[in-house]
């Protein structure tokens, strides 16, 4: 079967026809069909729909114009707008071009019967398989994974704001509700404080007064939710979505006893993880990085990045802001297995390693973890020579340390951390430690019982850390990791072509899926610009940092006289 024949099977003849009259080049929709072929089948998604009822849209077709959606930021009233306008879309979706298309309603309706189902990721693993079968995509090669921050699709509250709202939030919806129940509980100064949006700007100035107004804020909502879950109010009102969260906000934000309603503060509040930071967006959280604070999500891109194959997302992970890249780690190598798809070399940042990623990614995947370890924080503290902890001995068998100077250790602890990390604590007699004539450059320690201390990992970890902490000091594996740094151009296109930077949707999951259609956008993108020859993108250089200096002559005697000279002489002649 020739190419276009493959490309044309299941378009109408006059579909096709047209559009390639139309378009001889073709386009990115054009190119993805002629390369993959019908790419999603209805059966692929028959878990999300019923089998009994009116017939749907095409789930196929629903997941390929979710994609192109992304691949060309739009809406999805412009993305409908597209299937019926667009011949290329047709011809990709394999319509008549006289197709009416669907409503746009039809696109939100898809994407929450793909969350409420888990198949959050299956547009990619699909595509995934597709580009596997043409031989372009395979385990074991080199791959690199970065995160980034993902905005939500609500405001940042502080504390006063986001209780304000919430309360705002459940009156809002108690009053559409149930009006006539809420008219007999609220007066006129509950309009005045909750009638238009809190912010902070509308507030009364002054730390006492704004202290007073949360306290108030924090009473009208006891009022509230002791109203609501009284046994003479119907049960319903209780499962109104903004009562549940007013509910679960008052518990983490205030306390009620017989002193009247406070603000929990410092460490009477939950976790930042636990806690809530949006009434409208209870999936989201307050996080940081590098001083940087955002309310929503993060999401870790992994890519392939071998010479000669198209760089192609292999797995998407998304999670609220307060995860750390350190503990995804795991969970990305777990995805990558579970699609068959582990690299031999899987190059990440200085977030994403230690030494018990390190080991755990060669003994149980096969994966040679390339990235930076913490350097010696011991040394770090203290001024001038100090002497590190690689210097000492350690017998594993014998439970033993000596250092430099010979001394053995006295004390050997199994521990561990209060995160449950296993360590091992070593200590030096003062006695010893007290006349060797390094002791400066060891220890500060001048009273009890013990003089230098170490903190060990388990026997591999520490081993693979020292090791680790040697071979990234040189050329080679510096030569090695500079690959890295390539999944910031991927991170750089996923914001500038699919808007990844801030969800438009509400929710960890749909989230999740609004990340995995971007990437899948990429994907196809990608595959269309290699099968077409095009070179990847060169790193951007400002024009200072691309001037030779070396090459121009040097300035006389206070004035720029030679680079003046080679500058006018550089300018074309009128």
């Amino acid at each position: 079967m020739s190419l276009e024949s493959w490309a044309d099977r299941g378009v109408p003849e006059l579909t096709a026809r047209v559009v390639r009259a139309s378009f001889p080049k073709g386009t990115l929709a054009v190119r993805i069909r002629e390369a993959l072929g019908p790419l999603f089948e209805d059966e692929s998604f028959a878990k999300a729909f019923p089998s009994r009822g009116r017939p749907a849209v095409s789930p196929g077709a629903l997941a390929l114009v979710s994609v192109l959606q992304y691949a060309e930021k739009l809406t999805d009233r412009q993305a409908a707008d597209q299937v019926r306008a667009r011949m290329d879309w047709k011809f990709l979706l394999g319509l008549e071009l006289d197709d009416p298309g669907f409503d746009f309603s039809v696109l939100s309706g898809f994407r929450a019967r793909l969350a409420e189902h888990g198949m959050e990721e299956k547009v990619l693993d699909l595509v995934l398989e597709r580009i596997s079968a043409l031989g372009l995509l395979r385990a074991g090669g080199r791959q690199r994974t970065d995160s980034t921050h993902v905005l939500a699709t609500v405001r940042t509250l502080n504390r006063m704001e986001f209780v304000g709202e919430t309360l705002r939030a459940a009156l809002e919806a108690l009053a559409a509700a149930a009006p006539q129940w809420l008219s007999s509980l609220v007066n006129a100064d509950w309009v005045k404080r909750y009638g238009a949006r809190v912010d902070s700007y509308r507030f009364p100035k002054g730390d006492n007064v704004r202290q007073e107004w949360a306290e108030q804020v924090g009473r009208d909502g006891f009022t509230v939710l002791g109203a609501v879950f009284a046994p003479d109010v119907p049960g319903w009102l209780r499962e109104v979505p903004a009562v549940q969260v007013l509910r679960r906000a008052w518990v983490e934000q205030y306390h009620r006893d017989g002193e009247g309603v406070r603000r929990r503060e410092g460490k009477d509040l939950p976790p930042g993880r636990e806690r809530l930071s949006s009434p409208y967006d209870t999936d989201a959280r307050y996080g940081t990085k590098c001083g940087s604070g955002w309310c929503g999500y993060r999401t870790h891109l992994s890519e392939t990045c071998d010479p000669g194959t198209p760089h192609l997302i292999t797995h998407v992970a998304t999670t609220d802001a307060t995860v750390t890249d350190t503990e995804m780690t795991e969970a990305v190598h777990q995805g990558l297995a579970a699609r068959e798809l582990l690299p031999g070399e899987h190059a990440v940042d200085a977030g994403y390693v230690t030494a018990a990623h390190i080991v755990t990614a060669r003994d149980e995947h096969g994966i040679d973890l390339l990235g930076p370890v913490g350097a010696d924080t011991v040394h770090e503290r203290h001024e001038g020579e100090h002497i590190p902890q690689s210097a000492f001995a350690v017998d594993w068998d014998a439970r033993k340390v000596t250092c430099p100077q010979g001394a053995v250790s006295i004390s050997w602890s199994d521990q561990r951390k209060a995160s449950g990390t296993p360590i091992t604590r070593v200590h030096f007699a003062l006695q010893d430690c007290n006349p060797c004539p390094a002791r400066a450059q060891c220890t500060k320690a001048a009273n009890g019982k013990y003089g230098r201390s170490l903190t060990l990992l388990p026997r591999k970890q520490q081993q693979i850390l020292e090791q680790r902490r040697i071979d990234q000091q040189t050329e080679e594996w510096k030569v090695r990791y500079d690959v890295r740094a390539g999944v910031e151009g991927t991170i750089s296109q996923a914001v500038r072509s699919t808007g990844i930077r801030r969800t438009r949707y509400t929710g960890l999951p749909k989230t999740h899926l609004g990340n995995v259609l971007a990437a899948t956008a990429i994907n196809l993108i990608r595959l269309d610009t290699w099968l077409n020859g095009t070179p990847l993108g060169q790193t951007r250089t400002s024009h200072l940092a691309a001037l030779d200096l070396a090459a121009w002559p040097q300035p006389l005697c206070g004035f720029p006289n030679g680079v003046l000279k080679v500058v006018e002489e550089s300018q074309p002649h009128a």
